[in-house]
């Protein structure tokens, strides 16, 4: 006789594995592998919920202010131009940064260098 109590409808069934073999486990949420196609994905949903944000913003905000930079003038729509200076300022920030890299990578490869 078996000292093992018979399982209750729910509970999921117990198998054990032949004697000397390990038993598997099945598949868990934590055994699943993020892929690139994953994180392309969710990149894709990510950009397409900030484009219909900006979307919603540049039509929310269509008055035509003046500018004047530098002697030029010119008129524009408000959420153009905001989104215009925040684009123009991110790659300001890129320049930036690749002079950064830039300038770290010419330094390790120095350092590189003088070790051989």
């Amino acid at each position: 006789m078996s000292s093992d109590r018979p399982a209750s409808p729910d509970q999921p069934h117990r198998t054990t594995a032949p004697a000397g073999q390990v038993p598997t486990a099945p598949a868990t949420p934590e055994s699943v592998r993020f892929t690139r196609a994953a994180a392309l994905w969710t990149a894709l949903i990510v950009g397409f919920l900030i484009l219909i944000v900006l979307l919603i913003f540049i039509a929310q905000n269509t008055a035509s202010p003046q500018f004047a930079f530098l002697g030029w003038r010119w008129s524009m729509p408000l959420g153009v131009a905001i989104l215009l200076a925040a684009a123009c300022g991110g790659l300001i920030t890129v320049l930036a940064g690749t002079a950064r890299i830039y300038q770290l990578r010419r330094a390790a490869k120095r350092d590189l260098m003088t070790r051989r």
